[in-house]
């Protein structure tokens, strides 16, 4: 009898409708916006460190949160809650370059998380002075994370 991967079967149980296509234990992926959490922009009102033991996988990243609470929003709605361009710096996204963002500069502008490799002038400040042109070149450029 052939063996089956975790992988295969996992995929197996998903079909099945077993198990989400979520993970509460994803050895191996990458952490992401350096294991803050996404909700806490919204919910808190600040950029604060998730805890490993309200982990969930998506997007394959690791993402940490201050509490299941938080967990279950994301759970519930990760487009609304995850970073727009992963852990990469939005403006430098929209000048056509690759960043890696810093959590700790961040803004919400219509109900969407940006986070940035500069604080102000550089980050924030300067993608809210023509942000929706901002965010059309950083989607343009979106290319850019892809083949990293």
């Amino acid at each position: 009898m052939p063996k089956l991967s975790r992988r295969d079967a996992g995929l197996i149980l998903v079909a099945a409708g077993l198990l989400t296509p979520y993970s509460f234990a994803a050895d191996g992926k990458p952490l992401a916006i350096k294991g803050y959490d996404p909700v806490a922009y919204f919910d808190m009102g600040t950029p604060t460190r998730g805890l490993p033991d309200f982990e969930l996988e998506w997007d394959e990243h690791r993402y940490h949160f201050v509490s299941a609470e938080h967990r279950e929003l994301f759970k519930a709605d990760p487009v609304r809650y995850a970073p727009q361009f992963g852990d990469y710096c939005a403006m430098a996204l929209a000048m056509g370059e690759l960043d890696e963002a810093n959590p700790e500069n961040w803004l919400i502008s219509d109900g969407k998380l940006y986070i940035f490799g500069k604080a102000a002038p550089m980050g924030p400040a300067l993608f809210q002075q023509d942000l929706a042109a901002n965010v059309a070149k950083a989607n343009q450029n979106r290319p850019l994370i892809q083949a990293h």
